[in-house]
């Protein structure tokens, strides 16, 4: 790895956040489907142009978190955009397993049908089995509800 006084010159065109963050969104490279939204510091960017793999920030644990270093279920990095602002990263993966720590391929698994979510997938893992007892609401990182590191 880098050090990380050296200067990285891919965070340069970046617009982070007051607290140093970027939302990262990871859709399948293959089929486009959104996976997950995360965020992402310049270590965890570095991290994940680094390995190859999908590496992300914490805001309600306020600490870095490899995807799949639980679980298993890691994204492969295909390509990593920025949009026309430079206050979004977009990123390509494959994904192994499933994206969501309730089980789904996808975060997006609920869709609003009237004016209730209704879940519009099955589980291809079972979280129960990988994470134990779901966390209480509120316990989570309240945009992306991962519980894994």
């Amino acid at each position: 790895m880098r050090d990380p006084s050296e200067p990285f010159p891919p965070a340069g065109v970046l617009k982070w956040d007051e607290n140093g963050l970027i939302p990262a969104i990871v859709q399948d490279a293959t089929t486009g489907e959104v996976l997950m939204l995360a965020w992402m510091d310049e270590p965890a960017l570095r991290a994940t142009i680094e390995t190859g793999q999908t590496h992300f920030y914490s805001r309600s644990r306020r600490s870095h978190w490899h995807k799949g270093g639980t679980s298993g279920h890691v994204q492969h990095v295909e390509s990593i955009r920025v949009d026309c602002d430079g206050d979004v990263i977009l990123i390509a993966a494959r994904q192994v397993g499933g994206a969501c720590h309730e089980g789904y391929r996808s975060c997006f698994f609920r869709r609003l049908e009237g004016d209730t979510w209704q879940v519009a997938a099955r589980p291809v893992f079972d979280a129960t089995k990988v994470y134990g007892p779901a966390a209480p609401p509120g316990e989570s990182d309240p945009v992306v509800g991962m519980r894994e590191q």
